[in-house]
């Protein structure tokens, strides 16, 4: 039988989840609030971060407020604030969930390095600065890191050239955190989601629900997925059910993987 999630409490545990403004991050937010969580919130619109916290704090079994920290991952100072913030705040840190990230229309014969440093920044070496920090703090909890990856990072992407890369590279730092990390019992594992209804696409001047639209006509399982799947899957990993699994990149696209 499946875990029931509604069963399974995050009591006290202090969980990081980047870009928790909206879409997957908020979703995980709400989740893990739940769940009965801490957590440290963190995005680049004030508002929206502010929309997550009433959320999780109504979500919440102990009417947790979340500490929100403003900030952009791509800026090593602001990095440095929400992981000093949040243990400052909570003396602990348990759960890592890097879902901050950018999408980028580009291929090899339009691109432009300007681009590509960008996505990179926030993508890959946002998670690898923020991830450096967390660990001796994980390592003290024995606790766990979920990246948010993507289809894209087993599939060609002739128009996403910078966004595939940089997913690459994060399941591939996942493997390797994993394996680093595992003696001290930490577990690192991603998710790689395929179209899910978030803002992302607007971000890059794409209708969202068009996009839903045509994957609805030519995807597998008829439909997109929402940010609740998505978010199931992260508080599956990090909860006592999966104790044993690190190092997996866990698909979840209604078998859009496995399609022509």
């Amino acid at each position: 039988m499946a875990p029931n999630l509604t069963d399974k409490k995050l009591d006290q545990k202090v969980a990081i989840i980047t870009g928790a403004s909206s879409g997957i991050g908020r979703a995980t937010a709400v989740l893990f609030s739940r769940l009965g969580a801490r957590l440290a919130l963190t995005g680049r619109n004030q508002e929206n971060l502010t929309k997550s916290a009433e959320e999780c704090e109504t979500a919440s079994p102990y009417n947790l407020k979340p500490l929100c920290i403003v900030g952009d991952v791509t800026i090593e100072s602001d990095i440095d604030r929400i992981m000093k913030s949040t243990i400052d705040t909570y003396g602990r840190l348990d759960i890592l969930v890097n879902n901050a990230g950018m999408v980028a229309l580009d291929s090899a014969q339009k691109s432009s390095l300007e681009g590509l440093d960008l996505v990179w920044k926030t993508n890959a070496r946002a998670v690898y600065h923020l991830t450096m920090l967390a660990v001796p703090h994980l390592i003290e909890s024995k606790g766990s890191i979920i990246n948010v990856s993507s289809i894209l990072s087993k599939r060609g992407d002739a128009t996403g050239l910078s966004y595939s890369m940089s997913k690459g590279a994060l399941d591939q730092f996942t493997r390797s955190v994993a394996l680093d990390l595992a003696p001290k019992q930490v577990r690192v594992n991603s998710v790689n989601p395929g179209t899910i209804e978030t803002n992302i696409f607007s971000t890059v001047g794409i209708d969202v629900k068009e996009v839903m639209k045509k994957t609805a006509q030519t995807q597998p399982f008829g439909r997109g997925g929402q940010p609740q799947e998505v978010a199931s899957a992260i508080a599956f990993l990090v909860s006592d059910e999966a104790s044993f699994i690190t190092g997996e990149t866990l698909g979840i696209n209604g078998a859009r993987i496995v399609s022509c």
